[in-house]
C-alpha cells in the first residue's frame, strides 16, 4: 500500500529521547546480569537475589541466598516508590 505523504500518522509517536532511555534501561539490565555472572565465576562466592514482579495488582516476591530478606525489602520499597511516582506524574499530566 502506498501512503499519502500529507496523511497523519495513526500510530503513537515516541520521542527519540524516550526510545533512548528504553534502550539504555535494557542495556543496563544486560550489563548488570553480566557483572553478576562474572563476579560469581571469578570470586566463587555465594550470591543473593531478590525481586518483585507485578502482574497487574498482584505482586510476586522472590528471593534466595543469605541476604535475600534485605533484597526483597529493598525491591518492595523501590516498587512502591515507582508506583507512587507513576501515579503522581499521571495526575499532573491530566491537569
Amino acid at each position: 500500500m502506498l501512503r499519502d505523504k500529507n496523511a497523519e500518522d495513526d500510530g503513537i509517536g515516541i520521542s527519540g529521547r524516550l526510545l533512548g532511555f528504553l534502550f539504555l534501561g535494557v542495556a543496563l539490565v544486560f550489563v548488570g546480569v553480566a557483572v553478576i555472572v562474572v563476579a560469581s565465576v571469578f570470586f566463587s562466592g555465594s550470591g543473593s537475589v531478590g525481586g518483585v514482579i507485578l502482574i497487574g495488582p498482584i505482586p510476586i516476591v522472590f528471593g534466595a541466598g543469605s541476604d535475600a530478606g534485605w533484597l526483597i525489602a529493598a525491591s518492595i520499597l523501590l516498587t512502591a516508590v515507582s508506583i507512587a511516582l507513576f501515579l503522581i506524574m499521571n495526575r499532573r499530566q491530566r491537569k
